[in-house]
């Protein structure tokens, strides 16, 4: 997890410009040649370490994670270049339906909600959701939200968590951002009491900052992190199909102890519907 520190500051973003991977080119999504080459757009939220964010190496600033690496890694397996966009994380699903990207990787969870707009992949990691907050907070359950200020990214799975509750825990006022460092610099400037952030993502920005601490809580719904698709896509199927392999060879497991350090157990091939939904991890509890 050496890498998870390079983010941790205020990041600013242009929404959906484009970072070259793969020796990546310009034109459409949908596979189309690029340099003679079929090129697949992927679009991401880069503010979600380890699943994506910006590194700079050797002068060169480029978005890499854990979701960067299976997009690439499926990318060569069939044959393609691989772009990547980027977009605020409520962007994504939009930009989908509008056909502007192939596949969206963002560490999204699969919901009913989702899927009404979207198909999605096999799931390939599960985590689960903290309280993260200042050191001395005494803010690590729950009902301990109550009458606080508490944060959590527009559009993510955690919103829909806090959500519910704050149905149970009385006078939760909830405030939303577009980005996980925004979330991050508003807690340490005390304008929010506390937030609701993925353990894996949370983690890098506590090593980094040792003001902050984080307590694990329950799931309040669907868990796991899938790749989403636009309605009716022909490469859900091949995408679980690759998915499946490095399931099988370790090669899912192996990039999983790299940005994570857990092992992702292998499970059998599961079928091409993107409701299907094969366990990633011990802990199965919601992403982003």
């Amino acid at each position: 997890m050496k890498r998870r520190k390079v983010l941790l500051g205020g990041l600013c973003f242009a929404s959906l410009a484009t970072t070259a991977a793969c020796g990546g080119g310009g034109g459409q999504s949908g596979g189309n040649q690029a340099g003679g080459s079929k090129t697949l757009t992927m679009l991401t939220s880069p503010d979600y370490p380890p699943y994506g964010f910006y590194e700079t190496s050797g002068g060169e600033r480029k978005i890499v994670g854990f979701d960067i690496d299976i997009a690439n890694y499926i990318a060569k397996e069939l044959g393609y270049q691989l772009r990547i966009q980027e977009s605020d994380f409520n962007g994504l699903i939009p930009a989908l339906q509008a056909n502007r990207a192939d596949f969206v990787m963002a560490g999204m969870t699969p919901t009913e909600e989702r899927k009404k707009n979207v198909d999605f992949s096999s799931i390939y990691y599960q985590a689960q959701n903290t309280i993260v907050a200042l050191k001395g907070s005494n803010l690590t359950k729950a009902e301990n939200l109550a009458g606080k200020r508490v944060g959590v990214q527009l559009g993510s799975i955690q919103e829909g968590d806090l959500k519910k509750i704050a149905e149970k825990v009385q006078g939760i006022q909830i405030r939303t951002l577009n980005r996980v460092p925004e979330i991050i610099q508003e807690i340490k400037a005390r304008r929010i009491d506390a937030a609701i952030i993925e353990d894996t993502v949370v983690k890098g920005f506590a090593q980094a900052n040792a003001d902050l601490e984080y307590n694990v809580i329950p799931s309040e719904g669907p868990s796991g992190s899938a790749i989403a698709f636009p309605k009716g896509s022909p490469r859900v199927a091949e995408f679980n199909g690759v998915l499946d392999k490095m399931k099988a060879s370790g090669e899912l497991n192996r990039l999983a102890e790299k940005w994570f350090s857990t092992s992702i157990p292998a499970s059998p091939a599961a079928s091409p519907s993107p409701a299907a939904s094969p366990t990633a991890s011990p802990s199965p509890s919601p992403t982003n």
